[in-house]
């Protein structure tokens, strides 16, 4: 009998089609939006399920692990996994998966883009100027801020992070700290990079602050009021991790009263909603979650996520079991 597997909304195609040519059963969600918890079990609930391919953006919990006895696996379709309860997971002998590496290059270049539509002041001149504003050249107009020399503090040295640095310090000759929780002596030789103890060490010598740490109970409001006050106020932050990591309504606070010069954000607190304030400050900079969308890392992601499946149904060790 087929395996059969629900995919909680449609992937890039590269990804059904792998599990499509194992000959296993697939449903995939017809609505272009994430389920909520009780359509999820509803959808669960039809078929004995073998496994489960879902999203960041599903929470999935002891009522979803209940709905599904028989999926043994859920694939996440994301690095992060704090959208599943894992401990959840363990007790029932469910197994997590997700999909890093994927997406390294891809949320780097974001990052860095996100840096320089900061410190070249993009966003706000690309809506002057649009606005008929721009009479011509003026000497003193939406002055910026140069990379070279100045110092980035990355918040977790893991591939991203690594891989950001690696940018700035080839691209730029921007200096290099961090932290971390472990400290990287291969990352400190590569990028010829500090090591601090402390984030709050981190915070007060950065020029640009740029966090790549998984969503944690450790992270959570990471960055919070007393930390924004201690950055330089001419410092930029970067969030493309998680929106928790930061405390918005704080974060706000400090862009509209100068605490810090600017910020940048893919990914938001109570996502998608932004906290008041936000999206009418000239001083942030903000997308929606799209780091890793690419058509390439997005199809790399999808065949991770399958490939985990694939490997489990084999009865192999899956790649990237969290």
């Amino acid at each position: 009998m087929a395996k059969k597997i629900y995919i909680t909304r449609r992937i890039p195609e590269i990804g059904i089609k792998m599990l499509q040519d194992k000959g296993y059963e697939l449903d995939i969600n017809p609505k272009d939006r994430p389920l909520k918890e009780k359509e999820l079990v509803r959808a669960l609930g039809k078929k004995p399920y073998d496994a489960v391919l879902c999203l960041l953006t599903d929470q999935i919990g002891a009522k979803i692990f209940d709905s599904v006895p028989t999926a043994k696996i859920f694939a996440n379709y994301a690095v992060g996994f704090n959208n599943i309860a894992v401990e959840e997971a363990k007790k029932r002998g469910v197994m997590i998966t997700n999909t890093p590496g994927a997406l390294t290059d891809t949320v780097a270049e974001h990052t860095v883009a996100l840096i320089l539509s900061l410190t070249c002041r993009i966003v706000e001149g690309d809506s002057f100027t649009r606005k008929g504003k721009y009479e011509g050249w003026a000497p003193m107009h939406l002055l910026g801020t140069d990379l070279k020399g100045k110092t980035i503090g990355i918040l977790g040295a893991g591939r991203i992070g690594a891989r950001v640095a690696h940018i700035v310090k080839n691209g730029f000759g921007m200096n290099v700290i961090y932290y971390d929780v472990a400290r990287n002596e291969e990352f400190e030789k590569e990028y010829e990079a500090k090591y601090f103890g402390a984030v709050d060490e981190v915070l007060k010598e950065a020029d640009v602050v740029s966090i790549h740490v998984p969503l944690l109970d450790s992270t959570r409001h990471l960055i919070n009021k007393e930390r924004l006050a201690m950055m330089k106020k001419t410092a930029y932050l970067v969030n493309t991790s998680r929106g928790p990591v930061i405390d918005e309504v704080a974060l706000v606070d400090a862009l509209k009263n100068g605490v810090i010069r600017g910020a940048a954000l893919d990914v938001f607190e109570n996502e998608p909603k932004l906290a008041k304030g936000l999206a009418k400050l000239d001083n942030a900079v903000i997308t929606p979650h799209i780091a890793s969308a690419t058509e390439k890392a997005r199809g790399e992601m999808a065949i991770l996520a399958s490939t985990n499946i694939i490997a489990f149904f084999e009865g192999k060790t899956p790649p990237n079991i969290v």
